[in-house]
């Protein structure tokens, strides 16, 4: 009921401002003003503010919204903690080797010698869809050398 008095005060006293300013001869600006004016009136005539007053002053309504969040810090908490554990690539975490070290990462394409001594007999094949890879340089960095050297470094 007070809100609908108040939303009822403030068109009135819009639509006053309108009047006004229509009759200083600012049509445009007093068609702005009454179009402003209207809407505190329209949403109590629809029912929105009635609606609206109905969920801020209802505590119930405060409570679903607290559980609501609640559940989405719950949501928010698991994916993170499913994320640590299961890592970027989506599979389980590796375990560790018997020696207590957990086996190094090696790029796809490595050379035997990348790999160390236990792989170095194996030969590793391509993946379907890829060319094999060309054998390393003899100088891995060179290219880099080449880049410092341009700029005097």
């Amino acid at each position: 009921m007070l809100a609908e008095t108040i939303c009822s005060a403030v068109s009135a006293a819009g639509l006053g401002i309108a009047a006004l300013t229509a009759y200083r001869k600012r049509f445009v600006a007093a068609a702005r003003i009454t179009a402003y004016a209207l809407v505190p009136i329209g949403l109590v005539l629809t029912g929105v503010v009635e609606w609206l007053t109905g969920i801020v002053f209802n505590p119930t309504v405060w409570i679903g919204f607290g559980l609501l969040a609640l559940s989405w810090a719950l949501f928010a908490t698991t994916r993170a903690v499913e994320r640590r554990r299961l890592g970027t690539s989506g599979e389980p975490a590796k375990k560790k080797v018997k020696g207590g070290r957990a086996p190094e990462a090696v790029a796809p394409a490595a050379s035997a010698p990348s790999l160390g001594a236990a792989a170095a007999g194996a030969q590793r094949e391509p993946a379907p869809g890829r060319k094999p890879a060309a054998a390393a340089p003899a100088d891995d960095f060179s290219d880099i050398e080449a880049i410092l050297k341009k700029h005097g470094i």
